[in-house]
């Protein structure tokens, strides 16, 4: 049976029209993206045995192009509209951080963060530029590493901030290992590009580490 000789209540559309996104599965959520399934199998089938064959809608949506496109009714055309989306929802977190006080918004910050960073296969060190009202003027990635750990230069950091003109900054990285817990290393760093960043009168708000279901925040641990 085709999604269109369903009840109207249980077609993924018109369900997330009437009760919003929120109320649909990974599957209903998918299928509406798929838009139709495959001889013998509805959009709703189909996302089903791709959830299962991926392990989940988070691989799935990151996976590279040839694994995606492996996928039954899947290709090139449907990757480039998932990159697009994906892509629309960061600039729409970005559009939003450039508009209100981060300090006030830590949850926004984390989900910004976490898209940036979450997938990134190595070590990436990355900066949010605010203003003097705590507003998110640009983010960066300046230093990149192997799966071990990044090296990071505070001159380069000042350099940027001073480009930006930049009155704060919140630091953040990534653990490739998915383990999100700040290391040693990671508060000397810290210490390091406060002590530079103090120099030219920027502060240091936060640093963030990305992990795989986590992002520890310093300020909140007391690390900083």
């Amino acid at each position: 049976m085709s999604i269109a000789d369903w009840p109207i209540a249980e077609r993924p559309r018109e369900k997330l029209l009437v009760l919003g996104p929120r109320a649909l599965s990974d599957a209903e959520l998918l299928a509406i993206f798929l838009r139709i399934g495959v001889a013998g199998k509805s959009a709703v089938d189909l996302a089903r045995d791709l959830l299962q064959e991926y392990g989940g809608l988070r691989p799935l949506l990151e996976a590279s192009q040839p694994e995606f496109c492996r996928g039954l009714g899947l290709g090139n055309a449907k990757y480039a509209q998932l990159q697009a989306v994906l892509e629309m929802g960061r600039r729409h977190l970005s559009a939003t951080m450039k508009s209100g006080d981060l300090l006030t918004s830590p949850d926004l910050v984390r989900q910004y963060l976490s898209a940036q960073l979450r997938h990134q296969p190595r070590e990436v060190f990355a900066v949010l530029f605010l203003d003097n009202q705590n507003r998110l003027i640009t983010y960066e990635e300046l230093f990149f590493g192997t799966i071990d750990g990044a090296s990071v230069y505070p001159r380069e950091v000042v350099r940027r901030a001073m480009a930006h003109n930049a009155a704060a900054v919140i630091l953040a990285h990534n653990h490739p290992s998915g383990v999100a817990e700040p290391s040693q290393a990671d508060q000397r760093i810290t210490q390091r590009l406060q002590a530079a960043l103090e120099l030219i009168d920027v502060r240091v708000l936060d640093h963030m580490v990305v992990g795989d279901t986590e992002v520890i925040s310093f300020a909140e641990r007391g690390l900083m």
